[in-house]
């Protein structure tokens, strides 16, 4: 399944009527939301017909395309149904209990309410809201896919536009030659991240780059009145900014996966719970700015792409133990320079990073030459030497929960 995204060209009256659809989508969520907290043992499709419910009641709310209002109450079933979950995993602190959706920003059709013209250079939406005919302005390919192919369209509304994105079934898998390799990494804030043969990939700090000028934006939105098109205008300017920055971050994070699980067979990495590393103030906005999480999303997508293995390990002391002899190194964040009696003398995150590969190829049971099968539709394989078997490796998802 891959994620198509244009920016969508059209007259001012269509962009009201895009705001409108988005704000019947945000009543219609809120709505279904209220419906199962008044009622007991309410499930998904209890939502989807009280939708139709509100159809029936409210006017603005019957000119919603029917599919789009299935699409606004399966969004609140699945914020319920997260928080059922947080609290049968018995997640600590709290279990995010469904609230109330203030500033929606898309809406999302399925497989009916639209229709693409024949060069699959625009978009007509034929729900009465009166959206119409958009136009489609990107480099994507969408006329290689069959209608068929498509399983939702979402109109989304950003700081510098409107896009509409697609929802594409496809096999995204790809076969690559071996490489032979396997690869550990220790993500920082001095540099973005060290891998275990001691190479180092320079932190960008997109942030910090552009907090001068978001001070700058800041500023004039605090001195235009409340209320005002003028502070409105300024809202948005700032809005673009910190786009553009969260856009710069994402495209380095994807960038620099894509080449590491290309150039690897294996590549291992800390099992990091960022939003708790983000709870020290002294540190919350170097991490946010690191972009961890968008780097490790991007690894684990690539790995599923290419058949590669990701592991997310325990970072428990990989900083702290001697990766030659494995001696406990007791040392503060300050001191960059692992030194073990023992005669090792490494950069600290250099030596983390082959802990970190260490205890993944422990934890996948990789004792011999592993092997990738070209007709397998899994993971690679790991033979150990001598006894004669093949043991599977487990799965990526099992590998690598998602943070």
């Amino acid at each position: 399944m891959i994620i198509l995204e244009f920016k969508a060209k059209g007259k001012k009256h269509q962009y009201s009527a895009i705001d409108e659809a988005i704000r019947t989508v945000q009543f219609i969520r809120n709505s279904c939301l209220r419906y199962w907290m008044d009622n007991k043992r309410v499930n998904k499709f209890d939502l989807n017909k009280y939708s139709a419910v509100l159809a029936n009641n409210f006017p603005f709310a019957n000119e919603l395309n029917s599919t789009a209002r299935q699409s606004s109450a399966e969004r609140a079933w699945s914020s319920i149904i997260r928080f059922f979950d947080n609290c049968k995993k018995k997640v600590p602190g709290k279990k995010g209990f469904p609230k109330f959706h203030k500033n929606c920003r898309s809406v999302e059709y399925k497989q009916s309410g639209w229709k693409l013209s024949p060069d699959k250079k625009s978009i007509t939406f034929s729900d009465k809201k009166g959206i119409g005919k958009l136009k489609l302005k990107g480099t994507w390919d969408l006329w290689r896919f069959d209608k068929k192919q498509i399983k939702r369209v979402r109109i989304v509304r950003r700081a510098d536009g409107y896009y509409v994105q697609f929802c594409v079934s496809v096999n995204i898998k790809e076969e690559l030659e071996p490489t032979g390799t396997a690869v550990g990494l220790d993500v920082g804030l001095k540099e973005f991240y060290t891998d275990s043969t001691g190479n180092t990939e320079p932190n960008p700090r997109f942030y910090r780059t552009g907090e001068k000028r978001l001070k700058f934006y800041q500023r004039r939105v605090s001195r235009k009145k409340k209320g005002s098109s003028n502070r409105r205008k300024a809202v948005n300017r700032l809005g673009r900014h910190h786009l553009r920055i969260s856009r710069q971050r994402e495209e380095h994070a994807k960038r620099l996966a894509r080449c590491v699980v290309r150039s690897n067979d294996l590549v291992a990495y800390e099992d990091l719970r960022v939003k708790n590393l983000a709870k020290n103030h002294c540190l919350a906005k170097s991490i946010n700015d690191a972009g961890w999480y968008q780097f490790r999303k991007w690894m684990e997508h690539f790995g599923t792409k290419f058949k590669k293995v990701t592991v997310a390990v325990n970072p428990a002391y990989t900083s702290q133990n001697c990766s030659e002899c494995g001696e406990v190194v007791k040392k503060s964040l300050s001191t960059r320079t692992h030194t073990c009696k023992c005669g090792c003398q490494l950069d600290r995150d250099h030596n983390a990073a082959i802990n970190i590969l260490k205890r993944a190829l422990s934890t996948v049971g990789h004792t011999g030459t592993w092997i990738i099968d070209p007709n397998a539709s899994g993971d690679p394989t790991s033979t150990l030497p001598g006894s004669g078997l093949v043991e599977q490796v487990r799965s990526l998802s099992e590998e690598s929960p998602r943070l």
